[in-house]
């Protein structure tokens, strides 16, 4: 069992910001790199947002190219990459959209979480108790197990912390929009943490892409800079 090689993908703003503190979605990145995304999307055996990123966004998050998802099926593989979401509380509508498109759905959560969501999610996806705690490394294990090979993490705030905490990020692609945001009730890309080595741990920057007018800076975590 090989746990999948994870990808965290995430768009900011200069000052750091994901979002604004508005009601509506800030839409940081351009029609370039939504489509730079839905490649990294096709390109992954699963795709990965938490339960924040869910009640806030209330995304479809599938591969929008039609092109591309018939690449997928050519190659053997399911038309969409299965949607994974994680609650440790399992406090999920079943109304989102997240659940009502594309192909398979899978959600960890704990325990308590799981007894929740054993009738309020009914067919609409799979439910898997991570044991009392959300534990981000059986998660990987357990995607590995079901084949995943490959994994895309969108966010938000609490699981791309949790991911690069744990030191489990194998890449990390951070779109830098020329936006600024400037207010501290807007969420953040990170979140304190005990990041291993930090502050001294430097990341290797292995490319910098211009698409549009959006900066791609494409860091690999574990790596030592050259």
């Amino acid at each position: 069992m090989t746990r999948p090689y994870v990808l965290l993908s995430v768009a900011v703003s200069i000052d750091g910001y994901i979002d604004d503190a508005s009601p509506e979605r800030l839409r940081l990145s351009g029609a370039a790199d939504f489509d730079r995304v839905d490649q990294v999307r096709a390109d992954s055996d699963a795709i990965l947002v938490g339960a924040q990123t869910l009640r806030r966004d209330n995304p479809r998050l599938l591969v929008d190219s039609a092109a591309r998802r018939a690449a997928r099926v050519a190659a053997g593989k399911a038309e969409y990459p299965l949607k994974v979401t994680v609650s440790a509380s399992g406090d999920l509508d079943p109304a989102l959209r997240f659940w009502h498109h594309g192909g398979g759905k899978l959600v960890y959560t704990t325990d308590a979480g799981a007894a929740k969501l054993a009738g309020r999610l009914a067919d609409l996806a799979e439910v898997a108790g991570l044991g009392g705690e959300l534990d981000f490394g059986a998660l990987l294990d357990d995607l590995g197990r079901r084949g995943v090979t490959r994994l895309m993490v969108e966010g938000g705030t609490r699981v791309h912390t949790a991911f690069l905490a744990a030191d489990l990020a194998d890449e990390l692609h951070v779109a830098v929009a020329p936006i600024l945001v400037g207010d501290a009730a807007a969420p953040r890309f990170l979140g304190d943490a005990q990041y291993p080595g930090a502050p001294h741990r430097r990341m290797r920057l292995a490319e910098v892409t211009q698409v549009g007018d959006v900066a791609v800076l494409r860091y690999l975590p574990k790596a030592h800079p050259v």
